[in-house]
């Protein structure tokens, strides 16, 4: 599945980053449709019914434009169809940000788009996806490899060593992560954080690699009437060997500008062709994440920041826990104490003894207080 992602890049580096190559085999720059780069929001955090940034053919906007030229367009996540008739696209009864490869034809909701040719590519830095440990969820950021430079390390590998790879992988998500592991991804985020400093609009993109993922797109309009709305929807296939131990389903990854280009030109490649590139694919990378992504209202770069999952943070004191804290040493008897005793309790240099203690004395408070591990996490 895809249910959140990550897309932290301005509307004017979305277009650097998203060049495109044409029938000719040249590569262009595509620009925003008119007004939607105001619609688009930067996040660490994006779920379901958000704007993200999507590539598709001018074509679908405009009728003499050629096929293969393409634009940027921010989209609502969660297919609407066309035929929808509530005046409230919020009222749809079921799910429709993620739509199975091998049911595209069977429902109505993604055939009509899939035949009409309206096809789109998701655009992310990359997505999250959750693993299941015993009573708890670990999540993870997937994502493209990155390395200096922009270019990408080939991801060609023999069945042989891919199951060698998936293997390791597994064994640093089950007994910790290695050094080396941790230092990679820091590199990686070094080049993040180094977006915002790239000045030359016209020169080759050298920043972060986005994510390309296969979708399909729908233009609704109110029964009543107003402005159309576009959505889409994510396709999914079965998870590739390296992601299986995370999830047994994936995005449908368009891997390089040929991909890319042949699921977008509807017009030289047809639906049923363009199916074929709906595959599984070993090219991706991923590393754990805080739980802090678990809510989609956290937005900030610890969203997607690596941690090792086998440190166990010390949870902190809410404000409902500070409450009855404070309840606590004013209404429990053991603190009703006459001012006898309190002088009574004063050592030698004229301090409560009671202050002296590094700890709560019960477990109560040990846990509203979140001192109950001495464990201190490790900071990266």
């Amino acid at each position: 599945m895809c249910g959140r992602t990550a897309c932290t890049l301005a509307p004017e580096e979305l277009s650097r980053a998203s060049r495109y190559r044409d029938r000719r085999g040249e590569q262009r720059r595509p620009r925003w449709k008119d007004g939607d780069s105001d619609k688009y929001r930067p996040s660490y955090n994006k779920s379901p019914q958000s704007f993200s940034p999507v590539l598709l053919s001018n074509r679908h906007f405009i009728k003499d434009a050629p096929v293969d030229e393409c634009v940027l367009a921010a989209m609502r996540w969660g297919l609407v169809p066309a035929w929808f008739k509530e005046n409230d696209p919020n009222k749809m009864q079921y799910s429709t940000s993620n739509c199975r490869s091998e049911s595209l034809l069977e429902k109505k909701s993604y055939k009509d788009p899939l035949l009409k040719g309206q096809r789109c590519v998701i655009l992310a830095d990359g997505f999250y996806e959750w693993r299941r440990q015993e009573k708890e969820k670990q999540p993870f950021f997937i994502y493209f490899p990155q390395s200096q430079g922009g270019k990408v390390p080939s991801q060609q590998h023999s069945t042989k060593e891919e199951k060698s790879q998936s293997l390791e992988v597994e064994q640093r998500v089950t007994f910790g992560l290695k050094s080396a592991f941790v230092h990679s991804f820091r590199s990686s985020f070094f080049f993040l954080c180094l977006l915002h400093l790239q000045s030359d609009q016209d020169s080759e993109w050298t920043g972060w690699r986005l994510l390309t993922m296969a979708g399909l797109f729908d233009s609704w309009t109110p029964p009543g009437g107003g402005e159309a709305l576009y959505t889409y929807t994510v396709i999914t296939v079965d998870a590739s060997p390296n992601i299986q131990c995370i999830h047994d389903r994936m995005p449908a990854v368009l891997d390089g500008e040929e991909e890319v280009r042949r699921w977008l030109d509807f017009g030289e490649v047809k639906s049923l062709e363009a199916m074929k590139l709906l595959q599984s694919k070993s090219c991706l990378s991923f590393h754990p994440v805080s739980s802090l992504v678990n809510n989609s209202r956290n937005n900030s770069l610890e969203c997607l920041q690596p941690v090792d999952p086998t440190i166990k943070k010390t949870p902190q004191p809410s404000a409902s826990s500070k409450m009855m804290m404070s309840w606590l040493k004013t209404a429990s008897p053991t603190k009703r104490k006459d001012p006898d005793e309190d002088t009574a309790a004063k050592g030698p240099e004229g301090k409560l003894e009671s202050e002296k203690q590094t700890k709560p004395s019960g477990p109560l408070q040990q846990w509203l207080l979140g001192t109950g591990s001495t464990k201190k996490p490790r900071t990266l």
